[in-house]
C-alpha cells in the first residue's frame, strides 16, 4: 500500500535511479559541478521539500504528537553539524550550496517516511523500482561499453554514469530481490528473475567491489541476527565485536588490505587509491577535529585544497573513494563520531524490529551493511544525491517508523478491579456474611460487616 506520506520517498528513489539518470544519458553533462547544477536538479528537490513541509504543517495535530527514533535523531544529528561546518568552511559559498541541497532530499525523505500509515510498505515499493532498474539497465546495454585511456575494455555501464554506477544499482536490486525470493506466487517468480538479471549485470559490469559486498552482506545479517537473538544482544554489537575481532587479528598476523586485495585481485593498491587514502590523511592531519567545511575540498575551483595540494592525477578525483576519509575531511573527527553513532543507532533499531519481521530486518539490516562495506571503497554518505546515500535514508526513515510502530505498550493499572477479580470478592464476602455488591465506592467495602469479623 502507498499513501500520502509515502509517495514522497518513492518518488524521490525513481527520480534518482531512472528519471535523473535518463535526462543526464541523453543530455550528458562534462563534470561534476555541472550535474549539481542541472535543471531538473534545482526543481526537483526544492518542490518536494517544499511539499513535504506544507503536508506537515496541514497535519500538525497528527504530527506533533509523535516523537523521533533515536536513529532519526542521530542522522539528523550528522546532518545538522555538515549545515554547521559552513562556519568554518575553505570555501563557505560551496558548503552552503551542497548542504541546502542535502538538506532539502533529507527533508524530502525523512518527514514524510516518518509518518506513513502502518501498512504502508515502501520497501516493497523500493523492490519495484530497482526491478525496473535491472530491466531499464539490460536493454541499454548494447553500446554502452566503457574503455580507459589506453582503449582497454572496462564493462558495460547500461544507462547510467559508469560501470560502477551499474554494479551499484545493481547490487542493491539484487539485495531487494533476495527478500521477494522468501515470499510466494508472483512475488517469488518476479524476485527470481530480478536476483538472474542484477547477476548478469554485475559481471557484466566488471564491478567487483559491488559483487562482492553483495554477496557477503546477506550472509553477514543473517548472522548477525541469529547470533543477536540467541545471546540477546542488538545486531550492533555483534557486528562490533566482528570487527573487533578482525582487527585483533589483523594487528597480531601483520595482515592488512592492501595484502589482501593482492592476493585476491593482484592489485594491493585498489586501483591507485591507496595513493588517494595517503593525500587524504595528510590532509586530515591538518584539520583534525573539525574538517574542511562539507564538501569544500574536492574539485571548488581551481584555489581548492585539492588542486593546491594534490600530486598529479590526484587533482582531478571527485572524492576520496572512501566514506570515511571523507567524512573526515568534510567534518573531522567530530563528524565521523557523529557517523559511526547513526550507524549504530540504525543497527540497533533494527533488533527490534527483528523480533517482529525477520525478513524486513534481514532486507534493512544487508543493505546497510552493504552500504558499510562499499563506503570503504567509495564515498557515499552524505554525498550529494548519490543513489546509496539515499537508499540509506530511506531505510533509516524504514527503521524508525517501524521501531515506533514496534514500541512495547505500558499497562495502566486503574483502580477499579478486573471483573473476575469482582466476582472472587464477592462470593469470599458471601461466605462471611458480608455484601455482594461491591460495585459502588470504596469506602462502602471497609464498613461492611463482614469486614468487621
Amino acid at each position: 500500500m502507498i499513501d500520502k506520506w509515502s509517495i514522497f520517498p518513492i518518488s524521490a528513489v525513481v527520480y534518482i535511479t531512472i528519471v535523473g539518470p535518463l535526462l543526464s544519458h541523453y543530455q550528458p553533462v562534462q563534470s561534476i559541478q555541472a550535474a549539481e547544477a542541472e535543471w531538473h536538479n534545482r526543481i526537483v528537490w526544492p518542490v518536494m521539500a517544499a511539499s513535504s513541509v506544507v503536508l506537515a504543517a496541514l497535519n500538525r495535530s497528527y504530527t506533533g504528537k509523535r516523537a523521533l527514533p533515536p536513529n532519526i535523531i542521530c542522522l539528523l544529528a550528522y546532518v545538522a553539524f555538515a549545515g554547521a561546518s559552513v562556519l568554518w568552511s575553505v570555501k563557505p559559498e560551496f558548503s552552503f550550496i551542497r548542504f541546502t541541497q542535502q538538506a532539502m532530499i533529507v527533508t524530502s525523505i525523512i518527514l514524510p517516511a516518518m509518518l506513513a500509515v502502518r501498512t504502508a510498505d515502501v520497501m516493497r515499493s523500493l523492490f519495484l523500482c530497482f526491478a525496473l532498474v535491472s530491466i531499464l539497465n539490460v536493454l541499454f546495454l548494447p553500446g554502452s561499453q566503457e574503455y580507459d585511456y589506453l582503449g582497454i575494455f572496462q564493462g558495460y555501464r547500461g544507462y547510467v554514469s559508469d560501470k560502477n554506477a551499474l554494479g551499484q544499482f545493481a547490487a542493491i536490486a539484487f539485495l531487494f530481490a533476495l527478500r521477494e525470493i522468501i515470499c510466494r506466487g508472483l512475488r517469488q517468480v518476479l524476485g527470481i528473475i530480478v536476483v538472474v538479471t542484477a547477476i548478469i549485470l554485475l559481471v557484466l559490469s566488471h564491478s567487483k567491489t559491488s559483487l562482492g559486498f553483495a554477496l557477503f552482506a546477506p550472509f553477514l545479517a543473517g548472522f548477525s541476527l541469529i547470533a543477536g537473538k540467541r545471546m540477546r544482544v542488538s545486531p550492533a554489537i555483534v557486528l562490533l565485536s566482528i570487527a573487533f575481532c578482525c582487527a585483533a587479528l589483523s594487528k597480531l598476523f601483520v595482515f592488512d588490505m592492501y595484502r589482501l586485495a593482492g592476493i585476491l585481485y593482484g592489485d594491493p593498491s585498489f586501483s591507485g587509491r591507496k595513493f588517494i587514502w595517503d593525500f587524504a590523511s595528510w590532509e586530515i592531519d591538518r584539520r583534525p577535529f573539525l574538517g574542511w567545511g562539507y564538501q569544500s575540498f574536492w574539485l571548488t575551483g581551481s584555489d581548492a585544497p585539492s588542486m593546491v595540494e594534490a600530486p598529479g592525477w590526484i587533482k582531478m578525483m571527485p572524492h576520496a573513494h572512501n566514506g570515511y576519509y571523507d567524512t573526515m575531511l568534510q567534518m573531522g573527527y567530530v563528524g565521523l563520531t557523529l557517523l559511526v553513532i547513526c550507524i549504530l543507532a540504525n543497527l540497533h533499531c533494527i533488533g527490534r524490529l527483528a523480533d517482529r519481521d525477520p525478513a524486513r530486518a534481514w532486507l534493512m539490516l544487508s543493505l546497510i551493511i552493504f552500504l558499510i562495506f562499499h563506503n570503504f571503497l567509495e564515498t557515499s554518505w552524505m554525498w550529494g544525491g548519490d543513489m546509496l546515500w539515499l537508499v540509506f535514508t530511506v531505510v533509516a526513515a524504514e527503521i524508525g517508523r517501524c521501531w515506533r510502530l514496534y514500541q512495547p505498550t505500558t499497562v495502566t493499572f486503574g483502580l477499579r478491579p478486573s471483573r473476575s477479580t469482582t466476582s472472587d470478592l464477592s462470593r469470599k464476602l458471601r461466605g462471611l456474611g458480608g455484601p455482594t455488591d461491591i460495585s459502588g465506592p470504596h469506602l462502602s467495602l471497609m464498613s461492611g460487616p463482614g469486614l468487621d469479623r
